[in-house]
């Protein structure tokens, strides 16, 4: 359902009779109607105004419709426009389609007919315009705050690495934003438009771990009663993301090995070699040679993940990053829950420069927000010791 109060359509057609009965027809359907008498009137409409969609003749002087749905498409304008014509054959039609129209209409214009095409594509507007704001909570959600040398490195790392396919081992404590750089690496990689597909390897149980990477064939244990698609090969394409890579069970780490060495899967239960394409991207807040020596980890497999290692630096050693960082989180918060921005005074910026942060990023945005929810307009140095004494 469209949910916009006044829809404001355009429409462009060379008969004056046809503009004035669809702007009754519409304004009575309570949307916002402009008027184009050509197609060069319509485009310079479409190019300097924002519309929910557009109504268009195909014949018209100057520019007919076609041409113009040609030239609103080199320019990226995404807005639904549907084609009218009392003159079109089915190639005229098949054409406007190809090109980007919505839809097709033949005059005399069916009521019901345009106002069901007209619903549908305010609909799709709607869901596009969601989508792109959805897009871009995610992205800022993805952004790397920071101005300090250790966080600067990384950066420039990333933007190194992320283009190529090489396999990336990423280190560094608990919260510190692993899984932020791995995004980074995706969203900055010729991979950027095929799926990100994360494993938490010590958050599932290890006798599920293969099933999980691998997936299984019907009947494979007593719980299969279907195939199923592992991470492997739903991250076809683009980067499969292990994060605590240091808790895969050795039995896992052998069939990863063997996935890298080969490019092939094969499903639990099942015998049929899967050829994978896939960008491995790995994390761990281990030292992993440690744990090569205690024969927790497969040192094979190490060399094989850590062909670009990036260190994460914990917030306790670039704690110059934490005004902007302050910033950051207060507006990102605010803006999700719809409240008013907050200051954080001097002193409050330097009561939280000298806590030690052992949950790293994670716990500092925890407690800005708790800032925001429990203090005044004005954060003061006391409202940080004073919500911080359990850190």
């Amino acid at each position: 359902m469209y949910f916009c109060a006044m829809p404001k359509i355009l429409v462009i057609d060379d008969e004056k009779s046809i503009r004035r009965a669809l702007r009754e027809i519409l304004e009575f359907e309570k949307h916002s109607v402009e008027e184009a008498e050509d197609g060069q009137m319509g485009l310079n409409k479409i190019t300097s105004e924002n519309f929910d969609a557009i109504l268009c003749d195909v014949k018209m002087p100057k520019i007919d419709g076609l041409e113009l749905l040609q030239k609103i498409s080199e320019q990226n304008i995404e807005t639904p426009l549907i084609m009218m014509s009392g003159h079109a054959t089915v190639e005229t039609a098949v054409e406007a389609v190809k090109k980007g129209a919505y839809d097709f209409l033949l005059k005399p214009i069916d009521l019901n007919r345009l106002l069901v095409t007209l619903r549908n594509a305010l609909d799709k507007q709607h869901l596009v315009s969601e989508t792109k704001i959805l897009r871009k909570k995610i992205s800022k959600g993805t952004d790397m705050i920071g101005s300090s040398k250790a966080i600067e490195e990384v950066k420039k790392m990333i933007d190194k690495v992320a283009p190529t396919d090489a396999r990336v081992l990423i280190t560094g404590p608990n919260g510190s934003g692993k899984e932020l750089v791995a995004r980074q690496l995706h969203e900055k990689s010729n991979r950027s438009k095929m799926p990100f597909i994360e494993v938490n390897c010590a958050a599932i149980p290890s006798e599920l771990i293969e099933s999980e990477l691998f997936g299984h064939e019907k009947g494979a244990f007593t719980s299969a009663v279907a195939t199923r698609k592992g991470k492997f090969e739903l991250a076809e394409g683009g980067t499969l993301f292990l994060d605590e890579i240091g808790d895969m069970s050795l039995s896992a780490q052998a069939k990863v090995l063997r996935a890298l060495q080969e490019n092939k899967i094969t499903r639990v239960g099942g015998d049929k070699a899967i050829s994978v394409n896939v960008r491995i991207v790995a994390a761990t807040n281990k030292n992993l040679q440690q744990e090569i020596e205690k024969d927790h980890f497969r040192e094979d497999l190490f060399h094989r993940l850590s062909v670009i290692p990036i260190c994460v630096p914990a917030l306790a050693e670039r704690k110059e990053d934490i005004p902007l960082l302050t910033e950051y989180f207060m507006n990102l918060i605010c803006t999700e829950q719809g409240g008013t921005a907050k200051t954080f005074s001097e002193g409050a910026i330097k009561a939280l420069q000298q806590l030690p942060w052992t949950g790293n990023i994670r716990e500092f945005r925890n407690v800005i927000e708790r800032l925001i929810i429990l203090c005044d307009k004005i954060i003061s140095d006391k409202d940080v010791k004073k919500y911080t004494s359990t850190n």
